[in-house]
């Protein structure tokens, strides 16, 4: 429903009438000029066409329009616009990805396509993120060393943007999920959210940092922090051959998540990544009411447009 933010503005409307009568007309006071007789005669015929009593009303409907068409504007023409309340979930989620040097290699594929192993997290990881309205999201990077890429927050696309520019090697090459872990839960710690989740993702063995990952989950645990592993790749460490690249430590990811009370994932196809993805939204669903807002759609524009066209117009007639 329309309403005026100020409607005592409107008061203002007999403004014009009320300077007339306390002021009077003003009396035109200027020298005179000479000209031919055949000027002065057609300036005198246009003069009295143009104050015709026709003519002075038109002109005095139109000010008086302008006039009002002003006001109305000022006093601020608006009504409450429908606007989607925010999902808020209470949920602070980090995810925090493995930018391992293992991550190069091309063993995925795509839409029938071989692609590496970042591109089939960067692709399905930021769709994942992009489904995370409501959660308060961080992403967390780790190779040799670990670092935030973004700090919590509620614009999931910022995440998936990051996650989307993720560079192998920029944290190193080695593999410390003890220190990409723990750095999540060091920021979790404090926070006051009624449920905190880590979404941690490896393709490698731990090979890097002075701590246990098992270590680190006791300490997710005692947090009250659930950790969900998801194990990338096509090779596991417990079944590869001696010395094999590339294989993935399922069994230490699975222990993460059983000690701090989460779920582990198995990934070796890029749908096998999609349907963890999926399990994932049903795992941390983000259905909850959300905060209702009351925004104002404003509409003095218009009003004030039409005061401006009137005005144009009126001086392009004066001129004409």
């Amino acid at each position: 429903m329309l309403e005026l933010a100020d409607p005592w503005i409107l008061l203002l409307l007999p403004l014009p009438v009320l300077a007339m009568r306390l002021w009077g007309t003003a009396q035109m006071v200027g020298g005179a000029i000479t000209v031919p007789d055949r000027i002065g005669g057609a300036l005198i015929a246009a003069g009295a066409r143009q104050a015709g009593p026709t003519v002075l009303q038109l002109r005095q409907g139109v000010l008086w329009m302008i006039w009002g068409l002003m006001l109305l504007a000022a006093a601020g023409p608006r009504d409450l616009a429908p606007v989607s309340a925010l999902k808020v979930t209470g949920r602070d989620l980090a995810i925090v990805l493995d930018l391992s040097g293992s991550m190069v290699r091309d063993d995925f594929y795509l839409d029938d396509r071989q692609i590496t192993r970042l591109e089939a997290v960067t692709t399905v990881g930021a769709d994942f993120a992009r489904r995370r309205g409501g959660d308060r999201v961080a992403l967390i990077v780790f190779g040799s060393e670990a670092y935030y890429a973004a700090p919590f927050t509620f614009d999931v696309e910022a995440i998936a943007k990051r996650i989307e520019g993720a560079t192998i090697g920029i944290s190193g090459r080695a593999t410390n999920i003890s220190d990409g872990l723990g750095l999540a839960i060091k920021r979790m710690a404090e926070s006051d959210a009624a449920s905190r989740v880590v979404i941690l993702l490896s393709d490698g063995v731990n090979n890097a940092g002075a701590t246990n990952p098992r270590g680190v989950a006791e300490l997710a645990a005692r947090n009250g922090i659930r950790v969900h592993t998801i194990a990338m790749g096509p090779k596991d460490l417990s079944t590869a051959e001696m010395g094999e690249r590339g294989v993935v430590d399922a069994a230490t990811l699975r222990a993460i998540s059983e000690i701090s009370g989460g779920e582990s994932f198995r990934v070796k196809t890029t749908d096998d990544l999609a349907a963890v993805a999926d399990a994932l939204d049903r795992l941390e669903a983000t259905d909850s009411d959300g905060l209702a807002a009351e925004v104002f759609r404003d509409y003095w524009v218009w009003p004030a447009g039409l005061a401006m066209c009137l005005g144009l117009w009126l001086g392009w007639r004066e001129l004409s």
